[in-house]
This record gives structure tokens, sequence and C-alpha cells, in this order.
């Protein structure tokens, strides 16, 4: 029998692009899949074919309330209150009342969150239905999850409603993280299966090939949200010295024309999903967005790290924990230093190694398919 599946998502690109394998799994299957988050979503699920529920304002806008109130940005300045005062509060407190009106209209057999989504376990509470969370790449430390648990609290009491005891809750958490690139004795506070990561792809897509080149080829690759081109040019003329073909992702902002850059040596693409752009890469330079790092690290290549903010400390300390490659200080690295990082990168064969290692490891997981198959059994024991 088919089931009606709710995926919840902080509206925010990233958040959304990890969920997506498990979606089109469970729609493969049968079962039919809503997407609830910001209008500023929309764009990114109607393509797939997904019904959409809008609740809730663009990330910007919660973002600027949340610094309003803590005096901290989960942006640039990511301490535990400043997160936790985002994603438990300001970005539920904007989606909550309407999220809970079009959730009751579609009437979901179970709600599937991301990691910082917490308006998908409030609307599952008040339904009394089943919700499971997903993570989107490495767990967070306790500090984080402890701040998120105290600020949401007041939300369901206000309701009338239990409060989670953790974060994460619901029934299951799907740990998209390989266990050669967790945290050590990192252990969930609810029972958690292992989910395999994919790099985001869009079925039918294909990206026509450069010319031949008898240099290694590097993708440069800082998401769709932190591209400036004063972040970029710096670090694009530093890589100039270093014997290699760039492809640079533009994300959703920038134009090639902002930049200065050898174009003999130099591609610029607009966004395009990442598998479609891992095909013949050496290496990846990267802000350690969690999906680009583990979509990346699911190919077996290389990274070198250069977070800008946000969660992308996690991912830059388990890059070089792991020996898949190298990171930057947060938000300061130097030009020259994000060279001489990526020609350790390609120079030393260890690298490639142990990026091959943690590849061996995310094909050993549950595919989206078997996990897809396993959530009956949480909704139909």
């Amino acid at each position: 029998m088919s089931m009606k599946i709710l995926f919840s998502t902080s509206p925010a690109f990233g958040h959304f692009i990890p969920l997506l394998p498990l979606a089109r799994a469970l729609r493969a299957q049968g079962d039919t899949v809503a997407v609830l988050s910001a209008e500023i979503l929309r764009p990114a699920v109607e393509p797939e074919g997904f019904t959409f529920l809008a609740a809730g304002v663009p990330m910007d806008v919660a973002l600027a309330e949340s610094i309003r109130r803590t005096g901290h940005s989960a942006a640039d300045d990511p301490e535990p209150e400043g997160v936790a005062g985002l994603f438990a509060g300001a970005l539920l407190d904007f989606a909550a009342d309407e999220a809970l009106r079009v959730a009751a209209e579609f009437a979901p057999d179970l709600i599937v969150n991301e990691f910082t989504d917490f308006v998908g376990p409030l609307v599952a509470e008040s339904l009394g239905v089943p919700s499971v969370t997903m993570t989107f790449g490495p767990l967070l430390p306790s500090i984080y999850t402890d701040a998120m648990t105290r600020t949401v609290a007041s939300r369901y009491t206000d309701r009338g409603l239990t409060p989670p005891a953790t974060t994460p809750s619901g029934r299951l958490l799907l740990d998209v993280c390989p266990p050669q690139f967790q945290f050590e004795g990192a252990t969930p506070p609810i029972e958690s299966v292992l989910l395999r990561p994919e790099a985001h792809r869009v079925p039918g897509l294909s990206v026509s090939p450069t010319g031949p080149s008898h240099r290694s080829r590097v993708l440069v690759t800082f998401g769709t949200v932190f591209t400036e081109v004063d972040v970029l040019q710096p670090i694009l003329t530093a890589l100039a010295d270093v014997d290699v073909d760039l492809l640079v992702t533009l994300g959703l902002f920038a134009k090639p024309e902002q930049f200065d850059v050898n174009p003999e040596r130099v591609e610029f693409t607009p966004f395009v999903p990442l598998a479609q752009l891992l095909d013949g890469v050496a290496a990846v330079v990267s802000h350690g967005g969690a999906g680009t790092t583990l979509g990346t690290l699911s190919r077996g290549v290389p990274m070198v790290i250069v977070p800008q903010g946000a969660d992308q400390f996690l991912q830059a300390d388990r890059i070089v924990a792991s020996g898949a490659g190298l990171a930057l200080p947060v938000g300061a690295a130097e030009p020259a230093a994000v060279a001489d990082a990526l020609r350790r990168v390609l120079a030393e064969e260890s690298f490639a190694a142990k990026a091959r290692e943690v590849q061996a490891g995310i094909a050993a997981m549950p595919s989206p398919e078997e996990i897809a198959a396993h959530l009956r059994t949480i909704v139909r024991p």
C-alpha cells in the first residue's frame, strides 16, 4: 500500500538537495511525496514533480531575526545560541502556523525532516504521525544540539504539545555520514541507520566535456551561496600558479565577466549538479558544504576545504582527520596557502588513497531504495 510522505526542510538549497535521493526512491516505490519549506524553495522542488507546500520565510529574513534576538549570526559566527536561535527558533516561529495548516490538509503518513529543520517534528507531534530525521553531514556536537533542544521547547509547550527530549528526535535517524568521516565516539540519542549519500545529480542531464589537456583538472566549487567574487578571485589568482586546469562553479549569482583569469586555464560553469562535474577531476577545492564534501568523497576525490562559515568547520575538521584532504582556517585562509594545499593533495598519493577508502565506506552503506523500503516498517510495523 502506498504512503504519503512529507519532507520538511529549512529554506536552503543545500539542505534540500541531500533529501532528494530518498524522496526519489520513495516516489519510485509508489508513494506520494510532498516537500514543506518556504516559498523561495519552490523552483528547486517543483521540477522534481513533488507537491510543494509553502510555509515560512526565506533564510535571510529568519537569519536577520535570529541575529536581532541572539546577537549571533549562524552563517558567519556559528555559536550554539545563534545556530539554535535560527533553526529551532526564528525559522520555526515564522513557519509553524501555516505549516500546521497545509500539512494537516496533506495528511502525511510519515514526516522526514533534515537535521536542522524543526518544523517537521513539530508538525508530526501535532498530527500524531511518526517522523524521522536525516543528517546531511557529521553529527553536530552536543553543545549545539543541547541548545537546539532548549530553544525549541517553548514552541511545543505554547501549543500544548510535549517538547522533544533530544535533538535529533523522532523514531529514527537516517545518518548519511560514513563511519570513516564521523566524529570519534559520536552517538545519536535515538536509533539510527546509515543511508548512503550521493553527489547531486539530475537524471538525463549531461555536461559536455572540455577538450583534452595534459594538466590535471581541479574543480573549484563554493556551493550556491558562498561564491562572492571577493572570496573567489584571490583564490583563483593563487591557483593560477599551480599547473592545473580549473573548472569553477558560479553558484547562483556570480558571472564569468566579474573575474580576471586566464580563459585557457579556467572554465566557468553556472550551477550544475555536482555529480555531473566530478568526472575526470583530480581534486576539489571547496568551501566544505556537507553535501559537496560527501558527494565528492562518494567519488573518491580528495579535497582542499576553505571554510567560509556555517557548519563548514565540521567538514574541514573531518577531511583532515580522515586523511582525504587538507583544510584551511575558517574564513581566514591566505590564497597562497590554498595553492600550497592543492599542490600537496595532488602530489601526495596518500590523500587520494584515503579518499578512496571513504568512497568504499560510502558504497557499503544502505541505498536510498533500501531505506525507503525500511521506512514502511515505521509507518506500518
